[in-house]
């Protein structure tokens, strides 16, 4: 009795006719991404190396318009935290998808008609509805919905938390800001008088400022304040047209 397996019609049709042939494994499609790839680099000059620079150069592009975006510091008034010429890095993406700018955090916002025709670099220190006072606390801070905040992290040496008093109940959709220098600061306080009443909306915000990224020894991550953080939420009953200030 022949027990030898015998092969089946799709036994030898599955076979390669030729037994030294490689399968082609790839595909018409993988072939036509390889000649189009091929074709690209023969035209640009540099070959391969020039393809590669511009692909960087356009995930750096998309990255700077959607995700971080550097930003130079301007001025002192915000030291000793950014000193003039440190390199921030803001994350556009930090006040997306629902989410607010909170107290403590450093933002960098387009001030066109609020502050000036530039962007700024500032804290938020009030928030919509925020009923915000200084300095009527007995220690001279600044009072958030009544919790006085505890600065000394990183208000500048010998700042007081300001020498200008106010007494404001913050928009909803607008935001309260001061630099960290508040001697040498134009923030919300000299804006009072001013149509919006020194109060920047939220949709002009850019981003947040995560990480000082250069110099290389300044390289630091900016953290929210604790001060801050202990702030309550801003009662019911403020009303935005009792601000005066």
């Amino acid at each position: 009795m022949d027990t030898e397996a015998q092969p089946t019609e799709r036994d030898r049709s599955s076979r390669p006719s030729d037994p030294g042939a490689i399968p082609d494994a790839e595909g018409p499609e993988a072939r036509s991404r390889f000649a189009l790839v091929a074709r690209i680099t023969d035209w640009l000059p540099g070959g391969r190396i020039s393809l590669t620079l511009v692909i960087c150069l356009l995930f750096a592009l998309l990255l700077n318009l959607f995700v971080v975006k550097p930003f130079q510091i301007p001025s002192g008034s915000m030291e000793n935290g950014l000193r003039i010429g440190d390199r921030v890095l803001v994350n556009r993406l930090a006040y997306r998808f629902g989410a607010e700018p909170r107290r403590g955090d450093v933002v960098v916002f387009d001030g066109t008609g609020y502050f000036g025709d530039a962007d700024y670099v500032k804290r938020v220190v009030g928030v919509g509805g925020d009923h915000v006072v200084c300095c009527d606390d007995k220690e001279g801070r600044i009072q958030v919905n009544g919790r006085p905040v505890d600065e000394s992290t990183f208000l500048y040496p010998g700042d007081s938390p300001s020498t200008v008093p106010f007494d404001v109940v913050v928009p909803e959709g607008t935001l309260f800001l001061l630099g960290d220098h508040r001697g040498d600061s134009s923030d919300s306080r000299d804006h009072l008088g001013s149509p919006g009443g020194g109060m920047v909306p939220v949709d002009r915000v850019i981003g947040r400022a995560d990480w000082i990224a250069w110099p290389f020894a300044h390289l630091t991550r900016l953290h929210r304040p604790s001060g801050y953080a202990r702030v309550p939420e801003a009662s019911t009953a403020s009303d935005p047209a009792d601000a005066h200030g």
